[in-house]
């Protein structure tokens, strides 16, 4: 984490006035504790707040393991008042990204149940200014960040094709774009997938089609011989109930918006000891 974010997430966090006076500058010592199970992320982020603070710090788990209620995740010892400047900062990074890589982990063991190859990915449907510690949580729960930014690969997706039309939209990409970048095009229909294909795309995503649809697709891709070298990403609606029936249509991919934009928090408390 930048000094910077540091120092913009606390004058969020505490403001002009922190109640300063209040609360003594005597050393204390204090823990905080895991509320429920899951896989904690976060710890790096903690760790650098407290450091900012100089609050000393130690912890016998590291980023990705899993955790159980009653753990004691970080021990804290330092001035009262600092440790209490930056609780709720820590708490919240904790909490948000150890609820996403938890929320990544179980939808990553739920897709591999039917295909042990499948990657589960995110979105860009993240919390402004916190991305890139929400797509940090999706790694370290076991699934895949996708594009951090909307440089990093051409997405040609249904407004782009609306205003240009398929084919004029990938022919000036492919003349545009880096062969260093990737293209991909988001479809809605078997036909659609299967021109796209044909014009050379790299990543073709079916985008709110059924499991049958999809899976009629790679059959009618690999029939025609252009499966090979083309990754197939399913997106739109997927979720726990449906994310087995989508893993087993074929596809290289699943992306799961819900995976940052309905994650839980898991529940973190700090609490003086000494």
């Amino acid at each position: 984490m930048l000094l910077k974010e540091i120092e913009s997430f606390l004058e969020e966090d505490l403001g002009p006035d922190d109640y300063g006076g209040i609360v003594p500058y005597t050393d204390c010592k204090a823990e905080i504790t895991a509320k429920e199970e899951g896989v904690l992320a976060g710890l790096e982020e903690a760790k650098q707040i407290f450091d900012y603070f100089s609050v000393h710090h130690s912890s016998e788990f590291e980023t990705g393991d899993r955790i159980k209620s009653g753990d004691i995740i970080l021990t804290v010892k330092g001035p009262s008042a600092k440790i209490l400047k930056a609780e709720r900062l820590v708490l919240n990074f904790l909490g948000q990204m150890s609820g996403v890589a938890t929320l990544t982990n179980v939808l990553v063991n739920e897709a591999r149940k039917v295909n042990e190859h499948v990657k589960v990915a995110g979105t860009r449907k993240t919390t402004p200014g916190f991305r890139k510690y929400e797509k940090k949580a999706i790694a370290i729960g076991g699934g895949d960040p996708h594009r951090f930014r909307l440089y990093e690969t051409v997405i040609l997706k249904d407004n782009h094709i609306k205003l240009m039309e398929l084919e004029p939209a990938i022919k000036k990409a492919k003349e545009q774009v880096s062969f260093t970048r990737k293209i991909e095009v988001e479809v809605e229909s078997i036909d659609d997938a299967l021109r796209a294909a044909e014009l050379k795309v790299d990543i073709i995503m079916l985008d709110n089609m059924t499991p049958a649809e999809i899976k009629e697709c790679v059959r009618l891709l690999t029939e025609r011989g252009l499966r090979d070298g083309l990754i197939l990403e399913a997106s739109g609606g997927i979720k726990m109930g449906n994310l087995k029936d989508f893993a087993s249509t074929g596809v290289d991919v699943v992306s799961i918006g819900m995976i940052t934009h309905s994650a839980r928090s898991l529940n973190f408390s700090l609490n003086v000891v000494e």
